[in-house]
Formats: structure tokens, sequence, C-alpha cells
């Protein structure tokens, strides 16, 4: 099933991300994690694209197992990063072989050190390129792209950013995740002006539960994404404190989604960084 599919349907979607493990340890944990998760019928998971490229076969092996092991349709995300057109057109042939049809195209982060992204020779400089490739060399796949809710770091401003995005959508990006936030106003802001823009697409809020302070400490750092003053006052009070910081995140992510899907939103999708756990008490919290 391609992903935009589901997202036709009258219903409200639920999907998750995953990272390929390093180690066996974590490889035998996230069969378990997806095996948890597969309890509450996602309509689709995607696995994500290390640094520098350095997990492409490990994200293509772990779309086949979830395929054919799970039975739930991945996404493979792919990049940029190091990688020439014509070993991007290797991986979409491996994965067409393989029978994943649904890709994230993105551009990718500069490689670490590095202010600013240099494209590999004969590479993508730009997400709306590769987008634009995919489509090319495999016009049957279903192609996703980021949103930035707060505009991505790189952009000269908010109305740059959203330009940008269009141009994605009109390479042949048919649907939008977003990178994380805290504020359900902050999506609903980049919606509206995502539809004044003339970008139709279904937009798909990212969602990250908190579960500890270097977690979302790092993560805010990487992506720019803003963490609201409350948050971080209660956060900052129990530092020392793990569990109260994991139920302050479900608490904060349940009150965030449960707004989300009252304004009608095509779905919800979760970065589960690899825990079942704390996903799990928010979709019982939204009886899910």
């Amino acid at each position: 099933m391609k992903v935009i599919d589901a997202l036709k349907r009258d219903k409200q979607t639920l999907s998750f991300e995953f990272f390929p493990p390093k180690t066996e340890e974590q490889e035998k944990k996230l069969f378990e994690v997806i095996g948890k998760l597969k309890e509450y019928n996602p309509d689709f998971v995607s696995v994500t694209c290390g640094a520098l490229g350095t997990t492409r076969d490990k994200t293509t092996f772990w779309t086949k197992e979830i395929k054919d092991k799970f039975h739930i349709t991945p996404v493979a995300h792919l990049t940029c990063v190091a990688e020439p057109r014509d070993h991007i057109k290797v991986h979409l042939d491996q994965l067409d072989k393989i029978g994943v049809n649904n890709v994230l195209a993105l551009r990718g982060d500069p490689p670490q050190g590095h202010s600013r992204f240099v494209p590999a020779l004969k590479g993508c400089r730009y997400a709306k390129e590769l987008v634009a490739l995919i489509k090319k060399e495999k016009p049957d796949f279903c192609v996703g792209v980021a949103g930035y809710p707060e505009g991505h770091r790189e952009a000269e401003n908010i109305e740059k950013d959203t330009e940008y995005l269009k141009q994605k959508v009109e390479a042949g990006a048919e649907y939008i995740i977003t990178q994380l936030f805290f504020e359900a106003e902050l999506f609903l802001k980049f919606e509206e002006r995502c539809r004044k823009a003339g970008i139709t697409v279904p937009i798909l809020p990212g969602i990250m539960i908190i579960n500890s302070f270097k977690q979302i400490t790092k993560m805010t750092e990487l992506c720019g994404a803003s963490i609201p003053d409350e948050i971080m006052r209660q956060i900052n009070r129990h530092q020392g404190d793990q569990s109260a910081i994991e139920k302050i995140g479900i608490e904060e992510a349940s009150k965030l989604c449960a707004r989300l899907k009252q304004e009608g939103i095509p779905g919800l999708h979760f970065f589960v960084l690899n825990q079942a756990g704390p996903i799990a008490v928010v979709l019982q919290q939204l009886s899910l």
C-alpha cells in the first residue's frame, strides 16, 4: 500500500519512525518494539538513514523485515548526503526489488563539523532535486518530504521556507511530515501558511515524546525546535528525576495530540526513538 492511499481514507492515520539499530542487542529490542507497536495497527512506519548514508543498507534491510515479517507498510528514508545520483538510482532499484515503493526524501544534515550542506559530486543539492530524481526513475513510488513548522534553520525566512516546500511538492511529493514541535499553534499556523501558498497535500504532524533532559536538549539543538517555557520549567525542576520527566513528556504529548486530533489533522506520526513504552501510554490515553 502507498502512504497516500492511507491518507486519502476517511480516518486519521497512525504511523511511527524507527532508526536502524547498531548492535545485535539493539536489533533484538527493535524487533520487540515493532511487535508491541504493531498491536496499534499503524498505517505505515518509516526507517531513518544514518549520517553520511552509513545505514543505507540497514535501512533497506529493516524496511524489508517490517514488510515481510510484520506485514506493515514501510517507508525508507533517502537523503542526498554523500550520494551521487547513480548511487541513489541503485538504492531505488534495490527498494523496488524488495517491494518497497514508499520513500521519504530528505536533503539530510551537513556532516558533523560543517555548518553548510555540501552535495556529493554529481549528487543532489536540494531535496526537491531528490524528489524529482525519484519520480523520474520510479514514477510509481510514493514520495513524502519534511516540513518545518518553525522554519528550517538554514532558511532565510518563513516565507522562503514555505516557497521551497511548495517546490518539493511541485517536484512530485505527495505528503509532508513535519519536524518535531511542542505547541499545537505552531503546527496549525504552519498548515495555514502552506494552504495559503497553494500546498494542498496532506500534512502529518511529527510528534516526539520528551523522555529525558539530555534527549530533548540534544534534539532541539539539532533541529531548532523550541520548547514552551512552562514545559522547560517543569523539566528543569525535575532534572534529577527521570520518572517525573517521563511523566511530563507523556502528559504534554497526550495533550498536544488530543488538540491536533480535534483540529482534524490527517494523522499522527511519532518519532519513537525505538522505544514502545511512552508511545503506548500516549496511544492508550488517546484511545487509539
